[in-house]
């Protein structure tokens, strides 16, 4: 993962999900998502949280050697397409605290430049703790921007003039997909990345023609919930 430039791969997720939500007014924010039960400050909320884990993550350095790579990491959790319903209520609760839905975004705003410089300071030969892992710092970066470009998408299903995420972020979501598959797994031709990586979470269900081509590699899906 280190050839796709990780710390700057997560600096385009994050950028673009400020692009997402800054100046949107209270009701956007409070509109629907991708995520079954989340609105858009629910989603929003949900992600500072891996920003924060990602400050506390880098600057508490671990012994290696790693348990889990950027791919390996995600076969920890559930791939049925839906998010824990505790955490699913936590998240949706601690975002309601909140006057309004505006000051999640003045938090984010706040917090993602602050876990972009530290990814970019992090020493690319070391490694971090999360989440029960140990992970080389260009995996974990790796992680953090799958999520984000995942979550990215989410935020737009009711904002249509929402900027797409980045290019190079892109590239890192749509790698770990690819290895959360079987290596004798074809991806359909007719994807693009953006239907791939909705397909790949369960956010879009796959077709009669997805499941032809996939063959019997389509119970492999969603790869990652």
């Amino acid at each position: 993962m280190s050839a796709i430039r990780p710390a700057e791969a997560l600096a385009q997720a994050y950028d673009g999900i400020t692009g997402v939500v800054d100046g949107r007014d209270d009701g956007d924010l409070q509109r629907s998502t991708r995520c079954r039960g989340w609105l858009v400050a629910d989603v929003l909320f949900h992600v500072l949280g891996d920003a924060q884990r990602a400050l506390v993550a880098l600057a508490s350095p671990a012994d290696g050697p790693a348990d889990v790579d950027d791919v390996s990491y995600w076969r920890g959790f559930p791939s049925d397409g839906g998010i824990d319903a505790r955490h699913a209520w936590s998240v949706r609760r601690s975002a309601a605290a909140f006057d309004r839905p505006t000051g999640i975004v003045r938090l984010w705003r706040d917090t993602a430049p602050a876990a972009i410089r530290a990814a970019a300071a992090a020493d690319p030969t070391g490694y971090v703790t999360t989440q029960g892992h140990v992970l080389r710092v260009p995996d974990f970066l790796a992680t953090l921007t799958t999520e984000a470009v995942v979550h990215h998408l989410d935020l737009t299903l009711e904002l249509p003039d929402a900027p797409p995420p980045g290019r190079l972020a892109v590239r890192v979501a749509v790698a770990t997909m690819d290895g959360l598959m079987s290596d004798d797994t074809v991806r359909p031709t007719a994807w693009d990345d953006e239907e791939f990586l909705l397909k790949a979470t369960g956010r879009l269900p796959l077709t009669d023609r997805d499941r032809l081509e996939l063959g019997e590699s389509a119970g492999w899906f969603p790869l990652l919930g």
